[in-house]
């Protein structure tokens, strides 16, 4: 026993690893250490030392993180009257612009992501945004985009050959390469049953305010980047 070095040891501290002979030993250690004999779950473990168990440690410990982050999102102050008034201006705003904003309960990944705002002194919306490009496996979010945008520029960082990124122009080399006129941009109409997906084709000239104008979004749009020769599965409304 490392306390009262008289007795053989029975216990090893999960904190500081000391050994004690008993209870009165294991307390004694505690107050001169001021240990609380909680495990240190981020401890530095050598690769040396590294067994199943810690991985099993490590595994359990990142669950215990994700559990306390999702007990976040459902806290109560998300569900404040303050929140509600936000979500309620922002539905009563797209309201005001012929869009049909849904907004989704707490705790639905939809709802935690979205960055959507409004701008009362520009007269403005600022919206989250997904662009999914399919044919690449590909998906990019842009936060606060303005609605006076239009999907052209919001696409040139993306697929233009000449001003999109390198690395991401070479991910989406089928798009780069294509031409311009066979990009087609289309957006999931919502209500609709699941054997029955229906798109929209939108617009890239005109802004992006303009495109959704008439149309009902669930938190935030998702725009979805196809070619013409290869959009086969993807069915557009009226056609």
């Amino acid at each position: 026993c490392e306390t009262c070095s008289k007795e053989e040891a029975k216990y090893r501290c999960p904190r500081c690893m000391k050994y004690s002979c008993s209870l009165l030993c294991v307390k004694k250690h505690k107050l001169a250490l001021s240990c609380n004999g909680v495990r240190d779950k981020t401890a530095f473990v050598s690769v040396n030392e590294f067994t199943d168990l810690n991985l099993l440690s490590d595994y359990r410990f990142l669950e215990d993180v994700g559990r306390t982050a999702d007990a976040a999102a459902r806290h109560c102050i998300v569900h404040s009257p303050a929140t509600k008034r936000l979500l309620y201006f922002l539905r009563n705003k797209a309201r005001g612009c012929n869009i049909e904003l849904k907004t989704l309960p707490v705790g639905f990944t939809k709802r935690r992501e979205n960055s959507t705002t409004f701008n009362s002194m520009e007269n403005k919306f600022y919206w989250h945004l997904k662009l999914v490009f399919p044919h690449c496996h590909a998906e990019y979010t842009l936060k606060g985009v303005p609605d006076d945008k239009t999907l052209a520029d919001i696409l040139k960082p993306y697929i233009d050959p000449v001003e999109s990124d390198p690395v991401v122009c070479q991910r989406l080399k089928i798009y780069t390469a294509s031409p311009q006129s066979d990009v087609r941009i289309l957006m999931k109409i919502e209500n609709r049953s699941r054997n029955s997906v229906r798109y929209n084709e939108l617009d890239a000239s005109r802004s992006l305010l303009d495109n959704l104008k008439g149309k009902v979004i669930i938190e935030y749009p998702t725009l979805f980047v196809v070619l013409k020769t290869l959009k086969n599965d993807m069915v557009v409304l009226g056609q």
